[in-house]
């Protein structure tokens, strides 16, 4: 036998010779019923009745001195009552205050793209020619002095960029290529 087997064999036979010997102790005695139990059930159901109805006439006695429930101050379900003879507060006109001269408006820029600059060698030099877009897809091709939407005057094209001067206020505008 190998040694493993042997250790559990004599714990299985420990354990059950300490279940034997713990059984041996322990004897049976049978149950008789006795004979006058219900006199005394009748008697425990009579004190727990008298203890009930003296219970139930101290809570009545209690309740009826007990102070009745505030009324309600608020009604989540309901608007409020407005009080009429309540003054309600008077608007206060502000202080007329003296305005500097109304700035002239701004007029608004026109949607305006570069896309794209072509070039032409001449004798007198290299001339750009820009290509625009403006909102409703019309197409301006101009050179440097001409004028773009009657809005703006070209005032220099570069090899990825130009130079708009606003006709009126006379302020730069650059357009990149993209």
């Amino acid at each position: 036998m190998r040694p493993t087997t042997t250790a559990a064999s004599v714990g299985i036979g420990c354990l059950l010779l300490a279940w034997l010997a713990s059984a041996v102790g322990i004897s049976r005695v049978p149950h008789t019923p006795r004979p006058s139990e219900a006199p005394s059930e009748s008697r425990q159901l009579e004190a727990l009745r008298a203890d009930v109805q003296a219970q139930s006439a101290r809570l009545r006695g209690r309740l009826s001195s007990a102070p009745a429930p505030r009324p309600a101050e608020r009604n989540p379900f309901a608007f409020a009552n407005r009080d009429a003879g309540r003054p309600r507060p008077q608007a206060v006109a502000p202080a007329p205050q003296a305005y500097a001269e109304p700035i002239a408006p701004v007029p608004a820029e026109t949607a305006l793209v570069l896309i794209g600059i072509a070039e032409r060698t001449t004798p007198d030099g290299v001339v750009r020619t820009a290509i625009l877009a403006d909102a409703a897809d019309q197409l301006h091709l101009v050179i440097e002095g001409e004028e773009v939407a009657g809005l703006y005057r070209v005032r220099a094209i570069g090899a990825d960029s130009v130079e708009l001067a606003h006709a009126a206020t006379g302020a730069v505008r650059r357009l990149h290529l993209k």
